[in-house]
Order: C-alpha cells, then sequence, then structure tokens
C-alpha cells in the first residue's frame, strides 16, 4: 500500500517529524517564525506563477515549510516563549495568587487535587497552569471547574521520582504544563463569589447534574462508577479492584470515552436524525447537527486526549458521508491527527493516551481488511466472530511495543473480553443515554434501572473474571524505547512483506529482526557488567540494594513494603534473581566502609575515617561528637528518621563544611564505584 502518495499523510508525518525536532531542540522564535513567513510568502508565489505545478520546488518548500510549522508550533508552547506565563516573572518567596480551577483531579487516599489556571500573580495578568492539593478534610468542600481562589504562597517545584525507574510525575505534568504545586489548607484560601464561568464550567456542572441524577436511581455502586466512565468519561469514582481488572482483561479501553464509543454514537446519530434529510438541505442540516452533538459529546466527556482525536476523526467521516464520496481512512486519520497537534496543542504528540488511540485505529485500518482477505468465513455468524475478532487483533498488535513500553505488560485473553463485550457495548451506550435523558426529567421507570444495572454487572463479571486469570497475563517484560522502535519496524515490514512479498522486503524484515536481536544482546551485556549499590528512599523504612549483573540483593528491615520498588527496578535493569537479607551495621563497598547508625544511636570507634556515614530510624545522638569520632567522608540520611533531625543535622553538615544527602529530598543515593 503507497500510503504516501496521500498528500495529508505526508504533511502530517513531516509536521510530527517537526514537532519532535522542536521538543528536543529548543530554536529562537523570532528566527523560526521569520522563516516560516518568507517560506510561506515564497509558496504562495509560486502557487500563482507555476499554475500548472510543474515545478517540484513547490513539493519541496511545501515539506520545509510543513517542518517549519511544526517546529514553531512547539516552540510557542514553551513557557519562557510566552511573555505573560508567571515563570518569565519573578515569583520567589510569597506572593499573592488568583488562580481558577480547571480540571478536577482523581483524590488520593492524603490529598484533593486540581489543575489550576493563573489568572493573576500580585494583581497582574498571568498565565500558565499550577497544581494544588488539600490534605483531605471532610470539612472541606470540594472545589469544582470554574472555582477561583485567591492566596497568598509560594509554590513548590514538582518532585521528579525519589528511586530509580519510578514512575515520573514530574515528567507527566511537565507534559501538561505544569511544574509546580501549591500544598494548601482550608484556612489558607479565599474562594471568590460569582467567579466568571466557561464552557468548561458549564459542561462540567451539566455532568454533575447527571451524575446526581443517576445517584438518586438504585444503581450499584460499581455500576454507576462505570456508568459514569462509559457516558461521562469520568473515571475517578472507579475503584482500584475494577479497573485492575478491565487492564487485566485488555478492556481498559472501554472506560476511556475513544473512537469506539465515538463511532458508534455517530452510527446512532446517523438513524435517529435520518428523517432530517426530507427538509429542505435537510442533509446540510443533518450533518451540522452531528457534528455539533458529537463536539458537545465531547465537552460533556472532559475533552480528553481520546475523545478530541475520535471526534475531530469522525467529523471528517460525517462529511465524507455528507459528501456521498468513497472514503478513504487513513486521510481522514492523517488529518484529524493535522488538525489536533497544529490547533490543539503539540505536545499530545508525546502523551501515552494519544500515541495509543491512534496506533489502535491505524492498525484496525490497515489490518484488519488483511485479515479479513486473509480467511472470509462463508457461516455469518462464524464471520462475525471472525471479523470482531480481527477488529481486536488489530487493534492489540497496534498498541503492543507502546503497551510493553509504558507498562511491562500484555493480557493474554485480550480477545475474550472483546468478543463478549464490544458486540453488546452499542446496546449499553444507546440504553445509556436513554437512561441519562429519562433520569434528567425525572421519568426513569425502576424496571429500565434494574435492566441497565444487570447489564452492567454482567460487564463487569466477565471482565473480572478474564482479568483473574492470572496464567495468562504476561507482566513485567522488559521493553525498552529503541525496542518499541525496532518492534514497529518488524511490524511495519512483516505487513508490507504479506500484501505484496519481495527480496527487498525480506531484507528490511531481516535487519529490524537483527537489530532487535542485537539490541537485546547489548542491553544484557550492559546488564551483567552493571555493579551497583544504592541508599533508596522509603518513608519509615531502610533499604540497601545491591545489583551485581542480573542479581538483586535487598538489604532492609521491611522488605514487603518495598514491592512496588523493586518491581519497577527488576523490570528495567532486566533483574532475574532476588535475595533478602537484614540491615547490618556495617559493610565494605568496594574497599571503602559503609557505617549504619540507627536509633540505638551506637558505634564503635574508628581508627581509620569512615567513608559513608548513615543514619536512619531517627538515632539520638550528638552528630558534632560522632563527625569527630568517626570522621566520615559522607553522610547519608534516609526516609526512616524525623523530618526535623534531618533539618538538624543537615545544618551541622553545612558547618563542617561534609557532603549531605538527604533521600527525601535528591532521591535515592548512589554509593561511588572504584575505577
Amino acid at each position: 500500500m503507497k500510503l504516501l502518495r496521500f498528500i495529508p499523510i505526508k504533511l502530517t508525518l513531516v509536521l510530527v517529524l517537526g514537532i519532535v525536532v522542536g521538543n528536543y531542540f529548543h530554536l529562537d522564535v523570532r528566527l523560526l517564525l521569520s522563516t516560516c513567513l518568507i517560506l510561506l510568502i515564497v509558496l504562495g508565489i509560486l502557487r500563482f506563477t507555476d499554475k500548472k505545478n510543474e515545478s517540484p520546488i513547490f513539493g519541496y518548500l511545501t515539506v520545509l515549510t510543513t517542518l517549519g510549522i511544526g517546529i514553531l508550533a512547539t516552540t510557542l508552547s514553551l513557557p519562557e516563549n510566552q511573555a505573560d506565563h508567571y515563570l518569565n516573572h519573578d515569583f520567589s518567596g510569597s506572593r499573592t495568587w488568583r488562580v481558577k480551577v480547571a480540571e478536577v483531579l482523581k483524590p488520593t487516599s492524603f490529598s484533593d487535587r486540581y489543575i489550576a489556571k493563573i489568572q493573576a500573580l500580585d494583581e497582574k495578568y498571568s498565565e500558565g497552569k499550577i497544581l494544588l492539593s488539600f490534605a483531605t478534610d471532610s470539612s472541606l468542600q470540594r472545589l469544582q471547574v470554574d472555582d477561583e481562589l485567591v492566596f497568598y504562597g509560594s509554590p513548590k517545584e514538582v518532585r521528579g521520582p525519589l528511586n530509580p525507574h519510578q514512575f515520573n510525575y514530574k515528567n507527566y505534568l511537565k507534559g501538561l504544563g505544569i511544574s509546580h504545586q501549591f500544598l494548601l489548607g482550608k484556612e489558607d484560601f479565599i474562594p471568590i463569589k460569582n467567579p466568571s464561568v466557561t464552557v468548561y464550567g458549564m459542561a462540567a456542572k451539566a455532568r454533575t447534574h447527571i451524575i446526581t441524577q443517576l445517584r438518586k436511581a438504585s444503581f450499584g455502586k460499581d455500576e454507576l462508577s462505570i456508568i459514569q466512565a462509559l457516558l461521562l468519561g469520568q473515571r475517578n469514582d472507579i475503584s482500584e479492584e475494577t479497573y485492575t481488572d478491565y487492564k487485566n482483561a485488555g478492556a481498559v479501553h472501554i472506560l476511556a470515552v475513544s473512537g469506539l464509543h465515538i463511532g458508534i454514537l455517530l452510527v446512532l446519530l446517523q438513524f435517529l436524525l435520518q428523517p432530517i434529510e426530507r427538509l429542505p438541505k435537510g442533509k446540510t442540516l443533518k450533518l451540522v447537527f452531528i457534528v455539533i452533538l458529537l463536539w458537545g459529546f465531547a465537552l460533556l466527556s472532559g475533552l480528553s486526549a481520546s475523545v478530541v482525536r475520535a471526534v475531530t476523526m469522525f467529523s471528517f467521516v460525517a462529511y465524507s458521508m455528507y459528501l456521498n464520496r468513497p472514503k478513504n481512512t487513513f486521510n481522514i486519520l492523517a488529518l484529524s491527527m493535522f488538525f489536533i497537534l497544529l490547533v490543539i496543542n503539540p505536545n499530545l504528540l508525546f502523551q501515552v493516551g494519544f500515541q495509543m488511540s491512534y496506533a489502535a485505529v491505524l492498525a484496525i485500518v490497515w489490518l484488519y481488511p488483511l485479515l479479513q482477505k486473509l480467511w472470509f468465513p462463508k457461516n455469518k455468524i462464524v464471520r462475525k466472530i471472525w471479523q470482531l475478532l480481527s477488529v481486536s487483533v488489530a487493534a492489540q498488535l497496534g498498541v503492543l511495543p507502546i503497551s510493553l513500553f509504558y507498562f511491562h505488560q500484555f493480557p493474554g485473553l485480550f480477545f475474550i473480553s472483546n468478543l463478549l463485550i464490544v458486540p453488546a457495548l452499542g446496546v449499553i451506550l444507546g440504553m445509556g443515554i436513554l437512561v441519562i435523558l429519562l433520569s434528567l426529567v425525572d421519568a426513569l421507570p425502576n424496571f429500565l434501572v434494574v435492566i441497565y444495572n444487570t447489564l452492567i454487572g454482567w460487564m463487569n463479571w466477565i471482565i473480572s473474571w478474564v482479568g483473574q486469570q492470572e496464567a495468562f497475563i504476561f507482566k513485567n517484560i522488559s521493553f525498552d524505547a529503541v525496542q518499541m522502535v525496532l518492534a514497529y519496524g518488524i511490524l511495519f515490514c512483516c505487513v508490507i512483506l504479506f500484501t505484496r512479498p519481495n527480496f527487498k522486503k525480506v531484507i528490511a524484515l531481516a535487519t529490524f529482526i537483527i537489530g532487535f536481536q542485537l539490541w537485546g544482546i547489548y542491553t544484557d551485556y550492559q546488564t551483567l557488567e552493571k555493579n551497583q549499590l544504592f541508599l533508596a528512599h522509603q518513608t519509615k523504612n531502610t533499604a540497601l540494594m545491591h545489583q551485581n549483573g542480573r542479581t538483586l540483593v535487598i538489604i532492609a528491615n521491611d522488605t514487603i513494603r518495598l514491592d512496588n520498588i523493586i518491581d519497577d527496578y527488576s523490570v528495567a535493569e532486566r533483574i532475574s534473581n532476588i535475595s533478602y537479607s537484614t540491615i547490618k551495621n556495617s559493610y565494605l563497598w568496594q574497599d571503602k566502609t559503609v557505617l549504619v547508625i540507627d536509633s540505638l544511636g551506637v558505634y564503635p570507634k574508628a581508627e581509620t575515617p569512615v567513608d559513608y556515614l548513615i543514619l536512619t530510624q531517627s538515632p539520638k545522638l550528638n552528630l558534632e561528637r560522632a563527625i569527630t569520632a568517626l570522621r566520615p567522608k559522607h553522610i547519608i540520611v534516609d526516609g526512616s528518621n524525623y523530618t526535623s533531625y534531618i533539618n538538624r543535622w543537615k545544618l551541622t553538615c553545612l558547618k563542617r563544611k561534609l557532603p549531605f544527602h538527604a533521600t527525601g529530598e535528591k532521591g535515592a543515593y548512589y554509593f561511588e564505584q572504584s575505577n
């Protein structure tokens, strides 16, 4: 398939390349802007002077212009290139901030969290986004979208992970344009009365009203949380257990309003609005109504990356259906991506949900027809099952490398959950819309509640059963970015080789396979050569971790609490053997002494200086006296110590000009290796 003969696909690929270049190479805005303007002017002149488009220069300049626009779009999105962004003003120390709540995040066990847009800094107009966190307090009413607050304080920079290979929440928020946060109490802010209303706030209030009406009915707790996710894009109330079941069953995409949901909604709207075609200019009116309703649903669902992508793409699909022309799905997909990245936000390209969404849709439109050509059953029932299975297999193949890279697991029984759930999803969504409409007018009959609640309950039960078949869930798979790229190369070569085999394609496939194997050998060699010791950070626990090749030795007071840290590290470092040991008071690390002083505060006399002194479990000792007796070269404290003790020890080390490392501030401490 010669996809590159389509102009939208070419330009979208070039735009994506430009966004990637702009993300890694920060160029001068004025240079980029003037370059793009010059290129556009030259293109305009060529377009009118060469009406037959005989010159290849026009095509080359178009590619170069699109590349420049991609770089410019990414560069303009950077905070340092936005004059009113708070990062470009002095915000050190305590300041007066005025913010507007833009999004309500899922609360944790300890705090309620919100994304807020800055309106003013010290009464001067300012822009940017920050994270607001409030300690969980039943007496504090939760904020809503559009609420405005004024408070006086100093923001804290969002911390990165304190242990190696943990989820980098700092980078995740940076992708959303957030780099600082405020930790507030109920007495630390003043709510603004009668705040300005935005369309997002109205949509949030509409969602809240719908949820309130649904709660009046006798839906089960788990069933109601799934209804909210399926129809309103609200996953905050889904329990961790239910979400894990959906993830393990390979059906988590059902919980995110995406292409599957919007496609079903488009089919329903096409059917319901068909009578409008009888009116004068009825087809045009029908198209307008469909597009408005699709985007209204997207707004009601919170305008997530997946729903924006889906609604954009299906708006193009609706337009092509209106024109009654043969639809090229690849063109539609490319146009939707081009529109989203250029007009809405180029940084969406680097978000996991966006990547998986497009990878799944692209794989379906490319691989599904090939799978149908491979086998077309004559039996109607078998054919329908094979069609559903083909869609599921194509989507999973499309997202497999991304899923392995980000989540390091693969649900082996994904096809079962999709075969059983996807056929009924149209009925579930259609009935759900009816339930919402009837609940809004207080006319929801109890029998419909019982039927719908039972239907959702059955779906949850099926997903739970599939998700609990742990023997078919392949977890803790080591997979890095290079392997992800090479895996897509292998997949691409396999498909084009299957469609039209020739020797060049065989060579290309063999090259990617050999490259994948060589990279695996190289990473294995790196792992076997690695020998490192580090002190991990964990509250109320002490943990030394020693990696020697594929073996990891855990030396800790409480090893059970370290499971997540150990799992993340083991997957990333390709560990195959793990052993455990208890903390001792002294160690020898590559001819260097490591002394541990615990809560007893007892330490031996040292004839030679101690290389590393570790303080754990808040020992009551005179650090000045210990420094004089032990003459340590480095002092390290972990998360098992009281904060007040750590601050006092830090001042002592500053006075004595001794290197001091607190894992709660600087993260895990790596002990130096001998050359």
